[in-house]
């Protein structure tokens, strides 16, 4: 009997906290909307939203924004607390166009009667006008410059080059911006142990402070065609040019040997008549009879070349 009437009291005091709580919450709830259902007056900060921009310009990166005074009842300043209000300027209707800048020059009546309700009053505006600089836009298409370090595996090597996908980007905005620049680079990225065809993905090194400027792409792909590569000797003849006419010249060695490192695929296909060796009469080292061999002609396909042979003597027969 006496757990039951300890448990009977234990229910009412419960029910008697809860009442207590649920009127709390109430009480709560009434205060929040006599508070909202009152008038209140401030000054809130605008963003600008620009919209109609014609597409031959560029509005530049200004901080412009508005200082508005409105006075409204609570409920609607809650949507000014959500969310970062902004005034909307159509750059058809509510600019005018001078020389470097856009110009905006409304009212309070204007913005009062397109942009706010009937519920909320507008009580002043600050500043009064507002100004955009332009630019002309430029469309601009610049090369690619590849930063890449390829660490092969032995015996391999990339046939031609590293190329970039695409081999250039085309910028776009103000002038006074795109004109300085000349190329873009990528990333620096290293490629290790490489033996099969080079496919990556690799960002671009974008120009700080680019929120004026826009790029058809962020990032490009490196590619490169890696092949077997083997190394191999040519006896290339040694041809001598500028001689004064009538000097009969006599000269030593009359080929030398021209090593090179070329690819598999290709290695049957390079002969000495891809090379071409050539000394040059009027660079004669000094008063002594050394000529220097030049090469002046090898094949794309070819990489490395080096010749054995770093001076050729020479005598003139009278």
């Amino acid at each position: 009997m006496k757990k039951l009437k300890s448990d009977i009291l234990a229910s009412i005091k419960n029910k008697r906290i809860n009442v207590f709580i649920l009127f709390l919450l109430f009480a709560f709830i009434i205060l929040i909307f006599t508070k909202l259902s009152k008038e209140y007056t401030n000054t809130i900060v605008f963003d600008i939203e620009k919209v109609n921009v014609p597409e031959e310009n560029v509005i530049l990166n200004d901080s412009v924004v508005l200082n508005i005074t409105l006075k409204t009842h609570g409920f609607k300043w809650l949507r000014y607390y959500v969310s970062k209000p902004k005034i909307k300027i159509d750059f058809i209707n509510d600019v005018d166009k001078e020389d470097g800048v856009f110009l905006w020059n409304k009212s309070k009546a204007y913005l009062d009667n397109t942009q706010f309700d009937e519920q909320v009053e507008l009580l002043n505006i600050s500043p009064k006008r507002l100004a955009f600089r332009y630019d002309v836009n430029l469309v601009k298409k610049v090369p690619i410059k590849i930063n890449a370090t390829v660490n092969f595996h032995p015996g391999y090597d990339v046939a031609d080059k590293l190329v970039s996908d695409p081999d250039s980007i085309e910028i776009i905005g103000p002038n006074v911006l795109v004109s300085k620049i000349h190329h873009l680079e990528t990333e620096d990225v290293i490629f290790n142990d490489v033996k099969s065809n080079l496919s990556e993905i690799t960002n671009l090194k974008l120009p700080e402070n680019t929120s004026d400027l826009k790029f058809s792409a962020n990032s490009i792909t490196i590619k490169g065609d890696v092949e077997k590569f083997t190394e191999g000797t040519l006896k290339i003849p040694v041809s001598i040019i500028n001689a004064p006419k009538g000097v009969k010249l006599k000269y030593f060695p009359k080929e030398v040997n021209v090593s090179y490192y070329i690819s598999l695929s290709h290695f049957n296909s390079v002969t000495n008549k891809d090379f071409k060796v050539v000394c040059d009469y009027t660079k004669a080292v000094g008063n002594q009879s050394l000529l220097v061999p030049e090469l002046v002609k090898s094949p794309k396909t070819a990489k490395n070349i080096k010749m054995n042979q770093q001076r050729i003597e020479f005598i003139i027969i009278k």
